[in-house]
């Protein structure tokens, strides 16, 4: 089975190319699972269909589904929610209050990717193809097995029976204690988080794919998005540059247009290189129905199997050791005299010269480095290596 992330800035067209996508490689023959947890319903406008919570059926070997985030996470959390809630209940504060602080961060992100492990274990599509931004809290909880680990999951496992003891200290300390259906919902998530951790970072299963504009703020957002979904193991294996002017049917008018998209993609192939990257143009209506999604889908794939993995390479590396931080930054057919560092705040300027003109990266730095400085870089072998030290 495949997984394909397709994301990017709202409105550059993201929807559009995870329905196109989809709709290509149901007509390949693989049976498909297109989801979306997109509040504002952008299948059923692309795909001209009614989609419901439950997969809804749009052609043969094609399936769309919208998921209700907030639905899943009533369903995962809300025994949880409610004993956090009680805790602080107890502590005097009012109850819409309690439940406001009581929820949790990223919960209905990581609802999202409960819902696609139950999916993936049914094992009934060839393909799922998801539509949605992902949240950086939601693939922090990524790692929430490894935080726990195993030897905390062995003692809440041996103190499950114990449960129903404590609460006889309820009274004493005036607190209500946990429940076993707490306790085993608790497991029982950060088990799940286990399988889909397995599922998202195992590059030969689930690709992330960029969807870009040829402008500055898409183009920043994507590098941002790229950057973040590295440094948390995701494969990025295609940059798709979506709603590009045809120079030739431009006109004067958009002349200023054409020339700015220009640079900006020789930004993009520059930036992301060696990942490829496909370029889909502005057609002269909206990309609506199943037969503009076709046309948009080979304009794009041409003769390719969207399910492929275009691109398997070593991104971004984080290291850490004796109180220090090592980033290593892939930057290809760049050479030191070509590159200067600068860190403001909480992001690292790193401006190389290239053979398509200068490029400017803005690297989000991991919360770590907030207690640390910039110590050196280096550049060794195609790779520039950041190093950090503790103040």
């Amino acid at each position: 089975m495949r997984v394909l992330y397709i994301t990017g800035k709202g409105g550059t067209g993201k929807s559009v190319i995870a329905s196109a996508t989809a709709l290509y490689l149901a007509e390949l023959g693989y049976e498909t699972l297109l989801l979306s947890s997109d509040p504002a319903h952008s299948l059923r406008d692309a795909l001209g269909v009614s989609i419901s919570t439950e997969p809804t059926k749009v052609i043969d070997r094609l399936y769309a589904q919208n998921i209700d985030p907030v639905k899943e996470a009533s369903e995962h959390y809300a025994s949880i929610l409610d004993y956090i809630a009680s805790v602080l209940k107890a502590r005097g504060l009012d109850e819409i209050i309690a439940y406001e602080i009581a929820a949790i961060p990223g919960m209905t992100g990581v609802a999202t990717l409960l819902k696609l492990a139950s999916i993936y274990e049914e094992g009934r599509y060839d393909v799922i193809v998801i539509d949605t931004t992902p949240s950086g809290e939601a693939l922090k909880y990524l790692y929430l097995p490894t935080i726990v680990g195993k030897i905390s999951r062995r003692l809440m496992k041996l103190a499950y029976p114990l449960v129903d003891i404590t609460k006889v200290a309820e009274p004493v300390i005036g607190l209500p204690t946990p429940s076993k259906e707490i306790v085993k919902k608790e497991l029982e998530i950060i088990d799940r988080m286990d399988i889909i951790r397995d599922i998202l970072l195992n590059h030969d299963i689930t690709s992330l794919r960029l969807v870009t504009n040829p402008d500055s703020f898409s183009v920043a957002n994507t590098r941002r998005t790229y950057i973040q979904a590295t440094l948390y193991g995701l494969n990025t294996d295609l940059i798709i540059i979506n709603k590009i002017l045809p120079a030739e049917e431009s006109g004067p008018y958009f002349k200023n247009w054409v020339r700015d998209q220009e640079k900006y993609i020789k930004e993009v192939e520059a930036m992301f290189h060696p990942i490829p990257v496909r370029k889909l143009k502005l057609f002269d209506r909206e990309l609506k129905g199943l037969d503009m999604l076709r046309m948009a889908a080979i304009e794009l794939y041409k003769d390719d199997d969207p399910s492929k993995v275009y691109y398997k390479g070593r991104g971004i590396d984080v290291k850490a050791y004796d109180g220090r931080l090592e980033i290593i930054i892939p930057v290809s057919f760049i050479s030191k005299s070509d590159l200067s560092v600068e860190r403001i705040g909480d992001e690292l300027i790193v401006r190389l010269k290239t053979d398509m003109g200068p490029v400017m990266l803005v690297i989000p730095l991991p919360v770590i480095t907030f207690k640390m400085s910039l110590e050196r870089a280096k550049f060794i072998n195609n790779e520039l290596h950041l190093f950090f030290r503790g103040d």
